[in-house]
């Protein structure tokens, strides 16, 4: 599949959502402090497939090797064992990866930036499009598909694409396997990354976002269930129903670059 090049926002609104869309300007004109919570869906109008996997980008059952789910392919396990085997199912999150570019709410996100006090984005995409677009501070808690490191040594670099790397890649340093510096399956959260989180998180925030996750997991839902019991303004923009869906003040469905290129041209 090769990625679309960051289309523009569709105006196609329903009357629900224009009008969610006017709730969320009124109160992000008292805001300081911003969160956003962002998954696939964030990044589906840069021509991103929002397939579950590493980051939310991979669904081919068909081509695992039989007798292996995808959760297992990409493990942490597996990537010990046979790292050719893994490696093969990275370069295909990466290809699908590549060639995009942060669409309009990448940019709305980054442009939010110098208008507010505070915007952290707490991301689960590996893809790396926020910084790409300018955010400051991204609490990528599952990595980024370009930086490269050695499970050996400190040897660390950051890649535009896989096309030329070994399979798997070895360390030019000690010769170590390589591997991108993503959270696998069976593997533990960057400690520090949600450390920082939870430290913004006691800070509080004025106004939590949740764009494009299916909110599956415990620390993408708690952002939203703190704010919400602090009386702060909830929104989920998504186009499908997910398990927040019923507890966010603001509702939107519609997708992640045309609501937000709106609230900001309304803000």
């Amino acid at each position: 599949m090769e990625p679309s090049r960051s289309p523009e926002p569709s105006d196609e609104l329903s009357e629900a959502d224009a009008r969610g869309i006017q709730r969320v300007v009124q109160r992000l004109r008292k805001a300081k402090r911003i969160l956003a919570v962002t998954g696939a869906g964030m990044s589906a109008d840069s021509g991103l497939p929002t397939y579950r996997g590493v980051g939310g980008l991979y669904r081919n059952e068909a081509a695992t090797p039989r007798g292996h789910s995808i959760e297992e392919v990409l493990s942490g396990p597996m990537f010990r064992e046979r790292p050719e085997l893994t490696w093969n199912y990275l370069r295909e999150i990466e290809r699908a990866c590549r060639g995009a570019r942060p669409n309009r709410g990448h940019q709305v996100l980054a442009e939010m930036d110098g208008y507010f006090d505070s915007v952290w984005i707490l991301t689960q995409n590996v893809d790396g499009l926020h910084a790409a677009a300018g955010s400051q501070n991204v609490l990528d808690v599952h990595g980024d598909l370009h930086e490269i490191l050695c499970t050996n040594c400190g040897y660390r670099r950051r890649v535009e694409d896989y096309q030329g790397l070994a399979n798997p890649p070895l360390c030019p340093s000690c010769g170590a396997v390589l591997r991108p510096d993503v959270v696998l399956f069976e593997e533990w959260l960057d400690a520090d990354k949600l450390r920082r989180l939870e430290s913004e998180l006691r800070t509080g925030f004025d106004v939590v976002f949740s764009i494009g996750t299916s909110s599956l997991f415990d620390y993408i839902v708690e952002p939203v269930r703190l704010a919400q019991a602090a009386g702060k303004t909830t929104v989920e923009i998504n186009p499908d129903l997910t398990g927040i869906s019923e507890l966010v003040e603001v509702k939107i469905q519609a997708p992640a670059a045309t609501a937000l290129d709106r609230i900001w041209e309304g803000h």
